[in-house]
């Protein structure tokens, strides 16, 4: 993982050692993050903020919110529940039921190539999706995926997706030398392990739930090979709320940071609140082996969130989502901001 002191893995920490700037300073009223100070004694700004409850790479969104990580930095983050898929959140963003909301950059790429007027701003984590095979396969490397059946649960999803990457950059056709099957979203897992499918692509925590239920093994995840360092995770801002209130979102981005790099450091901190408060479908235990293993490190701001972005983009091309003659740097540019700047 990239060191947190390099352009390409800005952290709040980071920031606050190299600006010099400390607790004398917050107490003094202000909050500078590098080289865009705001006072935090203004009015205080209310945003919506879109997320999906029973994904627990969510928590620290939903935790931030109920500790007051994101009113430290005078905004008021009011979370509205979007549903289970990057389809309903783009819909939350296009009916104006929330301004901000948390998907996987897959899941944002091809609707923002198309025109939907969204800007990526701040990234969350990295490696919440899982390419797991049985057991009883026998497959311990990419290369015995070849001529094998892999359980997901949606042909458009991220993990599909992410996974199909992974296969192209190791010399596997994801269109031909594997066969993906849909199964319902509760039965991915029972496919695997009932034989129907040597392997499932999914994110978690139902792969995570998956992979020990069952005792799969790992191929690989959105920090492994190919997604070494990558941020799977972004916040989008809607563009016309973006240029109406880019203070709230400059503060929405430094809770997001702060959020995110309280969530790397006390995963049982916040498993315990998710657990208390949500009741996912899991253990304490499990749930906060869950959440350490995701890198929350891993949000990218400013000019590093384009890279990642240009990254993912040069990625879909290779299998053929998003348009081969589509200038990839461009479209980072395009759909990213700096709002931090």
């Amino acid at each position: 993982m990239t060191n947190e002191t390099t352009p390409t893995n800005l952290s709040r920490r980071t920031v606050l050692r190299t600006a010099g700037v400390g607790v004398a300073a917050a107490a003094a009223g202000a909050y500078v993050f590098g080289r865009a100070p705001f006072a935090v004694a203004a009015p205080t700004p209310k945003v919506r903020l879109a997320w999906t409850e029973v994904a627990a790479c969510h928590s620290p969104l939903a935790f931030g919110v109920a500790k007051g990580l994101y009113a430290k930095h005078n905004v008021d983050v009011e979370l509205f529940y979007q549903g289970a898929s990057g389809q309903t959140l783009i819909q939350a963003l296009a009916t104006n039921k929330a301004d901000i909301g948390a998907g996987l950059v897959l899941d944002w790429l091809k609707p923002l190539e198309q025109g939907f007027d969204v800007k990526l701003f701040v990234g969350s984590h990295g490696g919440c999706q899982r390419l797991l095979a049985s057991p009883a396969s026998g497959i311990t490397t990419l290369e015995g995926l070849k001529g094998k059946t892999i359980a997901v649960a949606d042909l458009a999803g991220p993990a599909k997706l992410s996974f199909s990457v992974t296969l192209a950059k190791n010399g596997i056709d994801p269109d031909t030398d594997v066969n993906w099957q849909v199964f319902p979203w509760d039965l991915v897992g029972e496919a695997v392990h009932r034989g129907d499918a040597q392997a499932l692509a999914q994110f978690d925590p139902w792969a995570y739930s998956y992979w020990k239920d069952f005792n799969l093994t790992e191929l690989a995840d959105t920090q492994t090979k190919d997604w070494t360092n990558a941020a799977c995770c972004v916040l989008g801002v809607n563009g016309p709320f973006l240029k109406a209130n880019l203070d709230a979102v400059r503060r929405v981005a430094a809770g997001n940071l702060d959020v995110h790099e309280y969530a790397a450091e006390h995963p049982d901190e916040v498993a315990q609140w998710y657990f208390d408060n949500l009741k996912p479908g899991m253990t304490y235990e499990r749930l906060r082996d869950d959440l350490a293993s995701l890198v929350y490190h891993n949000h990218p701001v400013g000019e590093a969130l384009t890279v990642e972005v240009r990254r993912q983009i040069e990625d879909m091309k290779l299998i053929k989502v998003i348009d081969a003659d589509t200038d990839a740097n461009e479209l980072a540019h395009r759909i990213t901001t700096n709002v931090l700047a």
